[in-house]
């Protein structure tokens, strides 16, 4: 039996066809790559054993103008541990002219450790029927068309990643690497996966229910100049009371009409773009500066740090001093 430090490397395979998307790819390698470097220099075995799987094997062309060569040809006799399917910009072509996939995901899902998709590459995981039933995400551009073409599947367009059992799914392009890093934390530990973050200069892992957009997205996608301007002034001022009377009056609006053409435009109500908003402040000032839960609290503008610890357990399902101990780079306790 093999010791901890010197079990079996984790084989998986990063699946690809023609169209796939190039960072998609590139980007969950890496983590994988850094992840084995970082062993390595542990004096341990590398983790991961990780090849690029097709239909067929030899150079598979991207959505860019780098290609990938594939070096193993996808087998139901030859299985990783885990599989990931990467995404593509056109889809519905990828589904038709590589359909060979969705018959491998049918035939071996039960049998490998874990499956996961990026992006769009969760069509191919529910044109298998392996999602029915299961809580999924994807990008948040092909979500609605996902729900759609498989009612069965429980669409969730606003998560970065989903674990569901043993099959993972994630939102788009960058999602692919905190799903990666997620599968490393799995595996060896945070440690390591704060390591391998570092070393690639990224944010250790953005928790899988943290959303694919951020208010401050939400504002440059507002048609309204005027709504774009109130969520402005509303980003500016975060630590006021903000009702609706007074935003309706800054806006120049009855308060009913206010209502509903901020959330028409925006996608949420006033009080969940403040609430999102001062979320998304605490997540920064908690992950960059040393200061404590109740002053990050005040500079947020939450009420109290009750407040913003109710706020964080109802979007991530932790409290703001787990989220820094977790997620933050400076390590400073709360």
């Amino acid at each position: 039996m093999n010791s901890p430090s010197h079990r079996a490397a984790t084989t998986i395979d990063i699946v690809v066809y023609p169209g796939f998307k190039a960072v998609e790819a590139i980007g969950p390698m890496s983590v994988f790559e850094y992840a084995n470097l970082h062993l390595q220099r542990r004096g341990k075995a590398p983790g991961y054993d990780v090849r690029v799987a097709s239909c067929k094997v030899g150079q598979v062309r991207s959505d860019t103008l780098m290609s990938l060569d594939a070096t193993k040809a996808l087998s139901p006799l030859a299985l990783p541990d885990n599989a990931i399917i990467v995404g593509a910009r056109h889809i519905q072509e990828a589904l038709v002219e590589s359909a060979a996939i969705i018959d491998w995901v049918a035939s071996v899902a039960p049998r490998l450790k874990r499956l996961a998709s990026l992006c769009s590459g969760a069509f191919f995981l529910a044109a298998a029927g392996v999602l029915d039933g299961k809580r999924a995400t994807t990008h948040w551009s092909v979500a609605d068309r996902l729900q759609t073409d498989f009612p069965a599947v429980h669409v969730d367009a606003d998560a970065i990643f989903i674990c569901a059992g043993n099959v993972w799914t994630s939102a788009g392009v960058t999602a692919g690497i905190d799903l990666a890093l997620a599968l490393v934390e799995e595996d060896f530990g945070r440690e390591l996966a704060l390591e391998v973050a570092t070393e690639m200069v990224v944010f250790l892992k953005r928790p899988g229910g943290q959303s694919q957009f951020s208010a401050h997205l939400r504002n440059e996608r507002t048609a309204r100049p005027n709504i774009r301007e109130l969520q402005n002034w509303i980003l500016d001022n975060l630590q006021e009371k903000l009702s609706v009377a007074q935003l309706a009056q800054k806006a120049m609006m009855s308060e009913r009409h206010f209502t509903r053409v901020f959330q028409q435009e925006v996608g949420m109500s006033t009080q969940e773009f403040i609430e999102r908003s001062r979320f998304e402040g605490a997540m920064s000032l908690l992950a960059e500066l040393a200061l404590s839960l109740k002053t990050v609290a005040a500079r947020a503008g939450f009420t109290d740090e009750a407040h913003m610890r109710r706020v964080f357990l109802k979007k991530l399902g932790i409290t703001p001093k787990l989220y820094r101990e977790r997620f933050a780079t400076t390590g400073v306790e709360a």
